[in-house]
């Protein structure tokens, strides 16, 4: 992909833009730039009926196929998408693990009567989902997960801990990666299972992070079940199906991350043009570069769209959360001594502020920058594999 728009996407673009205009308006305008990292918290019940105003003018699911009650865009209509739903600056949506995560992961190996049961709550936004893979002692490194699932019957019974679960307190459903064989180790004996969230077994924590908000959760599973049919792919492969699921998190949906990245970065540039910190030979130097680094990251997600999204799924992840922690210490740098106080007690964040605290994290979730400069080196250079427990 080259970034340019045919006369038939050009069309398609003209169609979402002019959508959003006319809808986010009235009792949805409100909206505008509500929520996104360290800010899941605004508006949620508002943002989530504007979700099923999408659900219901067929705007959500668009990469899916017909089939499965997507619109079936191409890629390129689907970067398109993302990419006008991020300059109208319309809200973040709450439906993103169920929509961009597990639904493909389904098309992808679930059953047909898994696909019948879940997809189609998923387009109506119906049903929310969380994602339970890592836990206290098993973070990036997914093949360590220590949550066990035993079949009892009709049924899984499952017992373990989760941690840094976005959304669980909203969702109804979890994907959960559990050890299913008993005695297995690393990547063999683990399934993927689909889990209910609201039952006696399930306890939800919140947990607090720097920007004083809560998008994070621990959950505790104590002996919670779910049906015996409920393993996506085969039991004891559930780490393949991961890996998938995965895949799609860093896919097409990371263009219009960099959109929401662009407006970050003009915000900074706007304060050092009202500060004066733009005369600061140094500091324009750093925005310089960071406008270089958000090119990079764009042109890279371009060229490597509709692939595998396997090693270079890790170089992109490397490329945006390296540059995007960079930009939140940019950001503080700018803001000068005003960056340590706030408008109003006690802890009235503003949204630079917000940027430099959330940041910090980048690094970590989502494949901390070790574990991906691992699979670079092992899987893409050959290089010997990283001494292990």
């Amino acid at each position: 992909m080259d970034g340019t728009d045919t006369a038939q996407d050009a069309e398609f673009r003209a169609e979402i833009r002019g959508w959003l205009e006319e809808n986010l308006t009235g009792r949805f305008a409100d909206l505008r730039g509500r929520g996104g990292s360290g800010r899941e918290h605004e508006m949620f019940e508002e943002r989530l009926e504007w979700n099923r105003h999408m659900a219901a003018a067929g705007w959500t699911c668009v990469g899916w196929p017909v089939e499965h009650g997507g619109r079936g865009l191409s890629l390129a209509q689907q970067v398109i998408f993302h990419e006008e739903y991020a300059r109208s600056n319309a809200p973040a949506r709450v439906n993103h693990l169920g929509e961009e995560l597990l639904g493909p992961t389904l098309i992808a190996h679930g059953t047909p009567e898994q696909q019948a049961r879940f997809l189609p709550r998923i387009v109506a936004v119906e049903e929310l989902w969380c994602q339970g893979y890592s836990e206290p002692g098993a973070g990036s490194d997914l093949a360590a997960v220590s949550t066990r699932a035993v079949r009892d019957g009709d049924r899984w019974v499952v017992n373990g801990q989760k941690v840094w679960t976005s959304l669980a307190q909203h969702a109804q459903w979890c994907f959960v990666i559990a050890r299913t064989e008993a005695g297995s180790s690393r990547h063999r004996g683990l399934s993927y299972l689909l889990v209910p969230m609201d039952q006696p077994g399930v306890d939800v924590r919140p947990i607090l992070q720097l920007t004083g908000t809560s998008e994070f959760n621990e959950v505790f599973f104590d002996d919670a079940v779910t049906e015996a049919g409920l393993v996506v792919g085969a039991e004891g492969e559930g780490f393949a199906v991961a890996m998938s699921t995965l895949g799609f998190e860093r896919g097409v949906s990371t263009l219009a991350q960099q959109i929401a990245f662009r407006r970050e970065f003009d915000e900074v540039v706007a304060l050092a043009e009202r500060n004066g910190a733009g005369n600061d030979p140094l500091l324009r130097d750093r925005l310089v570069q960071a406008r270089m680094g958000l090119e990079v990251i764009r042109l890279h997600a371009l060229r490597t769209l509709g692939g595998e999204q396997g090693h270079d799924a890790s170089v992109t992840k490397l490329l945006w959360s390296g540059w995007h922690r960079a930009l939140g210490e940019l950001a503080m740098a700018v803001a000068g001594p005003d960056a340590l106080t706030v408008s109003e007690p006690p802890y009235a964040l503003d949204d630079l502020q917000t940027l430099f605290l959330f940041s910090r994290a980048d690094t970590i979730y989502g494949g901390s920058d070790e574990i991906q400069r691992n699979v670079i080196a092992e899987r893409v250079l050959g290089l010997p594999r990283e001494a292990r427990p």
